[in-house]
């Protein structure tokens, strides 16, 4: 599916009367963290920030990240995790993960943090009442890097990505390795056999590691329903992530570090995966906090694209990336009985499936939060697109990113967040102007002729059949100098 090369970025549709109204915090390529009102007006801007994601916190404080490691060196490496106040000021930073010596860099400590975190007192990081991150204390989880060798797996480097918590001082306090798990996490035997030759090999100095399960998110399970109905799977304490590549979510009893629950990384085996489908290189599976609408439920982006291990297939040779799809879903899972609740797909969204169902497409990064009104955001995040929904899927607004990097020239943004007003004192709550859709069909740019304008119209009165598929035509012109 092509997609156009011309077309309006910011605010393009808002209806204030159905939206859940607030701050939308989001990257801009290249430029750093934007804050901004539900009419696309931007009230504050971190620059030279790499929001992996960006948060902000009550008070207008943002927690993001400040520089990546060398390219040569790390795969998504972040060099720190910082909370900045509204005019940038370092209030909170971890980096004491590992002491990092790269040849011809000054050695120095880093946090190897990569794609998710979480502060105490918010399970998801996102607004839910009643559950608001400590601004200015608690202990915080951190998803990170370490270089591991793990036999059972292969004998090649392993980026294997750990979760730490650290506390306000920034001393960890407890860690969760991934790989030594791997018993845990159900591959079949010809996708073991393709891990070990391949896993997910990335070019690095001073030797190439293995990046095998890429989990991209990570966050508590916080108080839920069913563990009040004794499902102790479901501690709030347990932690829920997803792996991009292995196309597994799974929770993490915080006690044990066993695995508790999961789903993945196949979808063939009971009557219940096969009727959720194939969720291939998912992001952001996290539960829904118990004061949302939907609470206790799994939310998880199914980019689709191409993820997971299997046997040599046509569609991947090596049997790395094995499952393909080229749409995405925003699928909302009970995680007791194992089915979908809720769902946005090309379908909810009006495209015809499966001819238009890339329109709503994002393979990589991307996420979703659940608002306060029932409603759901979405990062639809390669394109650069954030957009809200109703329950019955109307869209009530939409922003497209106007910023397009040059290093990455795309206009992506990894994942946005909606926040009350109220979180974010500094700003004075702005008039909320609805945004209706433009009308495509009659739009045009300044020169482009005006929708019906036409040098000249026939009007066919008739046809014959003639020579095979070829016909004979009456026709009649407005001008009769013009038969």
């Amino acid at each position: 599916m092509g997609h156009p090369t011309i077309y309006p970025t910011g605010v393009t549709v808002y209806n204030p009367e159905k939206c859940w109204n607030g701050l939308t915090i989001y990257q801009a390529q290249e430029v750093g963290a934007i804050l901004m009102d539900m009419n696309g007006r931007e009230h504050n801007v971190w620059k030279g920030v790499h929001g992996f994601p960006n948060k902000i916190f009550p008070g207008g404080y943002i927690v993001t990240n400040r520089g990546r490691r060398s390219g040569k060196y790390s795969v998504q490496d972040q060099i720190d995790l910082v909370q900045l106040d509204w005019d940038g000021k370092v209030v909170w930073k971890f980096d004491r993960n590992e002491f990092i010596e790269d040849p011809g860099y000054e050695p120095r400590w880093m946090a190897r943090y990569h794609h998710d975190f979480q502060r105490e007192g918010n399970p998801v990081g996102y607004y839910a009442p009643d559950m608001e991150p400590k601004s200015l204390e608690g202990n915080t989880l951190v998803l990170a890097h370490k270089n591991v060798r793990n036999k059972k797996i292969t004998d090649k480097l392993l980026l294997d990505d750990v979760i730490l918590e650290v506390d306000w001082d920034g001393d960890i306090i407890w860690e969760w390795r991934c790989s030594d798990h791997f018993d845990e996490l159900g591959f079949k035997e010809g996708a073991k056999n393709t891990l070990c030759r391949n896993p997910n090999y990335r070019p690095t100095l001073p030797e190439s590691m293995g990046d095998w399960m890429h989990i991209n998110s990570m966050s508590a399970l916080g108080p839920n329903k069913w563990h009040d109905q004794g499902d102790k799977r479901f501690h709030p304490d347990n932690i829920i992530v997803d792996a991009r590549e292995s196309n597994i979510i799974f929770i993490i009893d915080k006690a044990t570090g066993k695995i508790t629950w999961k789903l993945g990384p196949d979808y063939d085996g009971t009557p219940e995966e096969k009727a959720i489908g194939w969720i291939i290189g998912q992001h952001h599976a996290h539960m829904i906090p118990h004061t949302l609408p939907g609470g206790g439920n799994i939310l998880v982006f199914d980019n689709g694209g191409w993820a997971g291990y299997d046997v040599p297939n046509p569609g991947a040779p090596t049997g790395g990336k094995a499952a393909l799809r080229d749409y995405s879903r925003v699928l909302e899972i009970d995680p007791v009985a194992m089915k979908i609740v809720w769902q946005y797909t090309p379908a909810e969204a009006g495209f015809l499936m499966p001819m238009d169902a890339s329109r709503f497409y994002s393979p990589f990064i991307s996420g979703m939060q659940r608002l306060p009104n029932g409603n759901t955001l979405i990062t639809e995040g390669s394109n650069g697109r954030v957009f809200e929904v109703t329950k019955d899927y109307e869209l009530v607004w939409e922003f497209i990113s106007p910023y397009k990097g040059k290093f990455i020239p795309m206009n992506m943004t990894y994942r946005a967040y909606r926040v009350p007003y109220e979180w974010v004192p500094q700003v004075q709550k702005s008039v909320e102007t609805p945004v209706k859709p433009l009308d495509v069909t009659t739009f045009r740019v300044p020169g482009a002729a005006a929708f019906g304008d036409r040098v000249r119209e026939v009007e066919v009165e008739g046809c014959l059949p003639f020579e095979g598929s070829n016909a004979l035509c009456i026709a009649s012109v407005e001008d009769p100098e013009d038969k």
